[in-house]
Parts: C-alpha cells; structure tokens; sequence
C-alpha cells in the first residue's frame, strides 16, 4: 500500500474504499470483501446511510481496529458546533468505536465555521485522529484555513482525469493538505473506461482504462476511494500498485484535463440553492 504523512503527522493509505450511494442493506457485505482482498481505508459519511454497516462489517472482519482507516463526513443538516458534536458522536456509535481516523465537513454551506469548531474539539479529545472538509473550492478552502486552529489535513474533491484539480491542487500544497478524490471514474462519465488514450495507454502495463486512470491520479499525489459492489472489481481497483506511468503517459493523461466538474458547481446558484434547500 502507498501512504502519505497528513500534515498533523498521521499516516493516511492513498487507496481506500469508498460506500457512496452503497445501499444500507449491502454495506455490511461490501466492506466485508473490501476488507478481505486488502483494503484499508473505508470512507463512510452521515448521508450516505450506511455508517452502521460498515460499524459492523468492520466488527465482523476481524480486523484490528488500528489497521482500518476510518473516514466519515459531518452532513449539511448537522452543521453549527452543537448540532455537529452531538452528529460526531451519534456517527461513533454508528460505526461501533471511539474514534474515526479522518473527519470531514461533507459541504461548505451552513454554519461549517461552527461544525469545524466542534471537529476541532473532537480532535482534541481524540475522537478523530486528523479532521479536514471536503468539497471546499479553492475560495472557501483558504478562508476557512486562515481562521482556524488546526488546519485541514485533507480536502476530498471532484478529482478525476478531466478535473484534474489542478488549482485546488496548488492551494492545498501551501497549507500541506492533502487531496482526496471522490468519483476517480467520474461516475462512468465521458466515456472513462472507453477513452481511448487510456484504453492504449493501460495495454501497455497489462492494465484495464479503469486501473490506469487510478494509476494516474495516484501519481499525481492524490489519494483515491473508488467505489464497486463487486469483489472482484474491488480487488481490480487495488491492483494499481505494481506499475507506473511515465512520464509521456502522464503529459497525454493530464491533456484529457477540462478544469469543469462533470456534476455541479458550488458557483452555481441553482446548486446553492438546492443545498440550501435541505436545511430550512
């Protein structure tokens, strides 16, 4: 496994398993095979509604709890340093253990300044070995990070080969955060596992379209958390450590960059509204 030091001295693995959009009733049974063919690192969040299955897949994996690297966001609705303590904790419950190795502010709207007081708090009181926020623009990622205590050791974002994040990349160096993409397969989209530079790029390594855009964005220094409901492409996602790209591979890769999400933008007020529409 390929790991970084966050910024608070705590080693993080680059590759972890993601349960977005996991239902419930299947979470337990996916980190249990996530976990069986060697991940560990599992990304959970309050919205995702599966926190007490992955608590309980990692119960019954048997596992040592400090081989598992655990991540799970703070909703939208739970934002304010009041209402995100008492989510913090109803989230330990939830997952069975006394702490979470990553905590993160899933949006930046609300009253994220207050939840990120109470992931500070938690962090203090060793609930949570290192805390940090995702989706934060560049904007609101150096705002919050000048008005802070403890500096966010990992910002997870939109990352994938055509948003290459590039920017954010940039601002999060400056404060030694790490990036974390969420959707690494830009959910299928644009043809990713089609495309025909890394389709010819992979057979190169013996690699599918798939492992190969992995393969880049571990390269580029960001970590991942791919999402399958099968075993064996989980165990597919993992086997991107036993290459690497050159340097010609990586310049044609990061030419398939756009700069634009491929599923909304904080900038949008249509979306702001939308997500201001979950918390009146």
């Amino acid at each position: 496994m390929e790991y970084k030091t966050l910024n608070n001295g705590v080693k993080m693995p680059m590759l972890g398993y993601g349960v977005y959009q996991v239902a419930p009733e299947e979470c337990e049974r996916c980190v249990l095979d996530a976990l069986s063919v060697g991940y560990r690192a599992v990304d959970t969040a309050q919205a995702y509604g599966n926190e007490e299955g992955v608590g309980s897949a990692l119960k019954k994996s048997g596992v040592p709890r400090g081989e598992v690297f655990l991540t799970t966001k703070v909703w939208i609705t739970n934002a304010g340093e009041e209402k995100a303590a008492r989510s913090i904790d109803e989230s330990l419950r939830k997952l069975g253990t006394d702490y979470v190795d990553l905590l993160l502010i899933h949006q930046p709207f609300g009253d994220y300044y207050g939840t990120y007081r109470a992931m500070e708090k938690a962090y203090k009181a060793e609930k949570a070995r290192a805390i940090g926020v995702s989706n934060f623009y560049p904007d609101r990622f150096i705002d919050l990070a000048n008005f802070c205590e403890v500096t966010p050791a990992v910002n997870q974002v939109e990352t994938h080969v055509f948003q290459q994040q590039k920017v954010a990349r940039g601002v999060a160096e400056k404060y030694g955060t790490l990036i974390q993409s969420w959707g690494p397969f830009a959910e299928g989209k644009n043809g990713i596992f089609t495309n025909e530079a890394l389709v010819k790029i992979g057979k190169k390594y013996g690699k599918t379209a798939a492992q190969t855009a992995l393969r880049f964005l571990l390269q580029s220094g960001v970590a991942i958390i791919p999402k399958s409901t099968h075993k064996e492409r989980m165990a597919e996602n993992l086997d991107v450590l036993n290459f690497s790209l050159s340097e010609e591979d990586m310049r044609e890769i990061s030419a398939l960059d756009t700069g634009k999400s491929l599923f909304f933008s904080h900038y949008d007020p249509r979306t702001v509204e939308w997500f201001m529409s979950l918390v009146r």
